[in-house]
């Protein structure tokens, strides 16, 4: 599956929602989800670990105060996810293991990390997002880490990205061939 080749045959829908949809229901056959999961009958298995840090574009860091300590948060807009905990206080753990929770406000609410990585770069704001979306940004110098000696999250630091399925009885080629291919480029 490396430019579509080696699986001609394989067809791919795509659904990009961070809304928690009903697998059997919706006829899914395959679901990636962050953070902490539900109980559930659905077979769950980790893809790779995840860490949050916040972002911002230089041109909002340039013309706004500078952010020297977690505290300083409160002062900026901060780009916010509709989730518990993720549009109310970010957590910060320094070196030593302090933490820090640190209440944040701010105009903009979206319900999706693309939409708010968006908008980080657009300069609108700070935001908290996951470190496997922003390494290119991170490259080009689009988005500069904020706060680079602190961990921080939202609900838990040890977070991940899982696979998630309806059946372990019955898995189809199509989707172990996914789950193959994306525990063989993303997995660490």
């Amino acid at each position: 599956m490396t430019g579509g080749e080696s699986h001609a045959n394989l067809t791919v829908e795509l659904l990009l929602t961070d809304a928690r949809l009903d697998l059997v229901a919706e006829r899914i056959d395959l679901a990636i989800r962050l953070g902490e999961l539900e109980d559930s009958t659905l077979i769950i298995k980790r893809l790779m670990p995840t860490k949050y840090a916040v972002y911002g574009s230089p041109d909002y860091l340039g013309q706004h105060s500078e952010i020297t300590q977690p505290q300083d948060i409160t002062e900026h807009n901060c780009l916010l996810f509709p989730l518990a905990g993720f549009r109310s206080c970010w957590i910060f753990r320094d070196s030593e293991g302090i933490r820090s929770a640190i209440s944040v406000q701010g105009r903009t609410v979206i319900s999706n990390a693309i939409a708010l990585q968006e908008c980080a770069i657009a300069g609108m704001g700070l935001a908290l997002l996951p470190d496997w979306l922003i390494k290119q940004d991170l490259v080009t110098g689009r988005l500069v880490r904020v706060l680079p000696n602190y961990r921080v999250t939202a609900t838990d630091f040890e977070t991940s990205a899982w696979l998630v399925y309806p059946s372990r009885s019955y898995v189809p080629l199509k989707v172990k061939v996914l789950i193959d291919f994306l525990k063989g480029h993303l997995a660490s």
